[in-house]
């Protein structure tokens, strides 16, 4: 592999992106490289090193730079959930245009700066950054679609908190107040308890 090339790739984790590419002789090895099998087109202007062993929601992460996980990716992430989805759910903001590769899968939702904003984290897998919503935000998404997940999944999610010695009710109940679930919340919790 070419040495400017490979520097590239050593230098971003086994990724690059069209943005580091600032030559043509680079373009032109990286098509060749591309072409032998070398590397791998993730979708136009990502590229990764092909076999490159890392967790698949590095590359989701790659793919959509400004998403943040969600719901089931997060709520199995946090082990709050035992389901495993095959499919990973990313919220970007509302009217952001994505394009997305036939794989790996993913779900987006589009949502309003008030909710796509609050909880955000960023947490290190492989050590690439990622961004995901914190547990005490991934809570609150729970409450917010449980018509959508089921009462069964709310439930597994909320006895899993409850559970856990790294839960901070101070910044659930801000939360659920701002996301105006503060009622429900309460109610459910109470149920728990």
């Amino acid at each position: 592999m070419n040495t400017v090339i490979n520097e590239e790739f050593t230098s971003n984790g086994g990724f690059l992106t069209a943005k580091n590419i600032n030559s043509r002789s680079k373009w032109r090895e990286l098509r060749k490289l591309v072409d032998n099998n070398t590397v791998v087109k993730v979708k136009r202007g990502l590229y990764r090193l092909d076999g490159l062993n890392c967790d698949q929601r590095v590359e989701v992460a790659k793919i959509i730079p400004d998403g943040v996980f969600c719901m089931f990716t997060a709520w199995q992430h946090y082990n709050l959930t035992t389901y495993n989805p095959f499919e990973f759910y990313v919220t970007v903001r509302k009217k952001q245009k994505v394009s997305l590769p036939a794989y790996p899968p993913v779900k987006l939702h589009y949502w309003i700066d008030k909710f796509y904003l609050l909880g955000t984290a960023e947490i290190m897998i492989d050590n690439h950054p990622i961004k995901i919503y914190d547990l005490e935000k991934s809570v609150c998404d729970a409450v917010r679609f449980r018509n959508k997940v089921g009462m069964d999944m709310l439930s597994e999610i909320l006895q899993n908190y409850l559970k856990r010695t790294d839960k901070d009710l101070n910044r659930l109940s801000q939360y659920s107040r701002e996301l105006k679930i503060e009622n429900v919340m309460n109610d459910f919790i109470i149920l728990m308890l």
